[in-house]
């Protein structure tokens, strides 16, 4: 058994480290690391999958919001979450025993030991994207996917700035690069102190929600007057009374994934940094995976803001080309243009108020 996993290792004066780290007894301090672990009589409970449930738990009740705000049906999310957990969770830590196979190759029970962390940003995305992407546009199909990315995109940074405070922070080996200075913190699994690097990592993540929250605020305050119109419509209160309610039309939403480009390029240059800097390690492929897959990401987001240019003047023009007005049962007019105008379903707000732009929610 490791010592970082036997009863009460964390509050007796036991060096907590894996079966793999050496013990350097000459740089032992009285400093106990950050507990991975607690027993509650005969249960053993790791903080990091406390964590990632917190985080999750944040995630789904904060769709759901940003869904109700933006007036979109909302209460398809949960199915939705049940799925992207699962997917997250095996795309994250297939991409990690993959970028560390000499490891696992040796140990290969280790490969499902997720409570003590190992779990890969870039490939949790890459299996959990698509599956949200399809779940919406089955469980949602009034909702235009590049317009649900938006809407996910500050929920998406809020997560992992939480969940760098109550994952990576709290689990074997969450540490960066060894380091003297004062801000250095001990880690179990790991010898002496280390960069906290979830700690950057939660700070930056904060800071780039925050910078998406403000975009979405400029554009609402850009929001032009709509130049064509539907009259009022009758629906059906959503509610189990059956009541119908008038309900006026929307105005005019921005080019989608203006928010969603803002944040790829932030958060990828985020990641290939902090891996750059703080985490990498010479030569090694899950560094070099990481760095050239925050890269990319920059990339596709500066692609997809510098498309977003011409749409997004027209908009602020107030010119009316490719808009989407809603019908009455709450489906879109499809059209080659990635513009909106929606019929909301409840809380009518008046015609031409920027607030009344449904995916434009008001989080900040």
């Amino acid at each position: 058994m490791s010592p970082y996993r036997a009863p009460g290792a964390y509050w007796e004066r036991v060096d907590c480290v894996s079966d793999q780290a050496p013990i350097d007894h000459d740089t032992y301090s009285f400093m106990r690391p950050i507990p991975v672990a607690f027993h509650v009589w005969f249960l053993e409970v790791h903080t990091y999958g406390i964590g990632l449930a917190l985080t999750f738990w944040f995630g789904l009740r904060y769709t759901e919001r940003r869904l109700r705000n933006a007036r979109y049906p909302w209460q398809w999310v949960t199915g939705m979450f049940l799925w992207v957990i699962v997917a997250a969770i095996v795309g994250a830590r297939a991409l990690h025993v993959v970028s560390n196979l000499s490891f696992y190759s040796k140990y290969p029970g280790q490969i499902f030991a997720i409570w003590q962390g190992g779990l890969s940003s870039f490939g949790g995305l890459l299996l959990a994207v698509p599956v949200a992407i399809v779940s919406q546009r089955r469980r949602c199909p009034q909702l235009a996917t590049m317009r649900f990315a938006d809407l996910m995109a500050p929920v998406l940074m809020a997560c992992w700035g939480m969940g760098r405070l109550l994952g990576p922070q709290l689990m074997v080996a969450g540490g960066g690069h060894p380091t003297n200075q004062w801000f250095g913190m001990y880690y179990a699994g790991q010898v002496g102190k280390r960069l906290p690097v979830p700690i950057f990592q939660a700070m930056e993540d904060f800071a780039i929600f925050g910078i998406l929250l403000l975009v979405e605020r400029w554009l609402r305050a850009n929001t032009p007057t709509p130049v064509d119109v539907t009259a009022p419509v009758e629906t059906l209160d959503p509610g189990a009374t059956g009541v119908p309610i008038s309900t006026p039309p929307s105005g005019v939403l921005p080019p989608a994934g203006i928010v969603l480009g803002v944040g790829m390029v932030l958060w990828g240059i985020e990641r290939f940094l902090d891996e750059h800097l703080w985490l990498g390690e010479d030569s090694h492929l899950g560094s070099l995976l990481v760095q050239g897959a925050g890269i990319g990401l920059a990339t596709v987001g500066a692609i997809l803001l510098i498309t977003r240019i011409g749409p997004l003047q027209r908009w602020r023009r107030g010119e009316n080309r490719g808009i989407r007005y809603g019908t009455a049962d709450g489906q879109e007019l499809t059209d080659p243009d990635v513009h909106e105008m929606t019929d909301p379903t409840d809380d009518a707000t008046p015609v031409g108020s920027p607030s009344a732009a449904p995916g434009l929610s008001e989080d900040a």
